[in-house]
């Protein structure tokens, strides 16, 4: 059973983490997972689910959501530093922030933790694994440039969520399921979520 840290941080577009712990979980991996009070109330407004709660609390509500076992997917709330997340001596195939807001990115691109998920990037990158973002923005201006530039000479794989249209999506969902392929495809995790150019 491989593991992922996934971040989920205060910008539209909280359903590409929501999408992307779905589909982890339904391939029995293990979900290190860690939002921001910002990305709490956003899944609150755009999905209208009700996460709010002490980390135990969101723990449970995060279980009866996904219907996973028991400690398939382990919540930890953004201030909690003794997450496994936050230590390399942790195993993790890779670490995925999404949606991405500028404040989160220009933290992970400074060297700044001041919460978990930042925290859990920073690791990922001095263990020289692999980190994924999905940066929710537009239009973008020098500076958020500037920083996704940065991440990217590190090795940092920047997946804005611009859907394509050759595969015709006819509905919202089919726009979501491109944009998480290509995380997956990053991960090197094969999966049919979208018609590929040309098959």
């Amino acid at each position: 059973m491989a593991a992922y840290i996934i971040g989920i941080t205060g910008a539209s577009g909280v359903i590409y983490g929501i999408r992307l712990i779905s589909y982890l979980a339904e391939k029995s991996n293990k979900i290190y997972l860690s939002i921001s009070k910002e990305g709490i109330s956003i899944i609150a407004d755009e999905i209208g689910i009700d996460w709010h709660g002490n980390e135990l609390e969101v723990n449970k509500k995060i279980k009866e959501y996904f219907k996973t076992p028991e400690n398939a997917i382990q919540y930890f709330a953004e201030d909690n530093f003794n997450s496994p997340a936050a230590s390399g001596s942790v195993k993790a195939e890779a670490m995925i922030i999404a949606p991405c807001s500028m404040k989160a990115l220009s933290a992970v691109a400074n060297g700044f933790s001041s919460n978990l998920i930042e925290r859990a990037a920073d690791v990922t990158l001095k263990e020289r694994r692999m980190l994924v973002m999905v940066p929710r923005e537009t239009p973008l201006n020098s500076i958020h440039l500037e920083n996704m530039l940065k991440l990217s000479k590190m090795g940092v794989r920047i997946v804005p969520p611009n859907t394509a249209f050759y595969n015709h999506p006819k509905t919202i969902d089919d726009m979501v399921d491109f944009i998480i392929g290509r995380i997956l495809d990053c991960l090197n995790i094969e999966n049919n979520l979208y018609r590929r150019w040309g098959q």
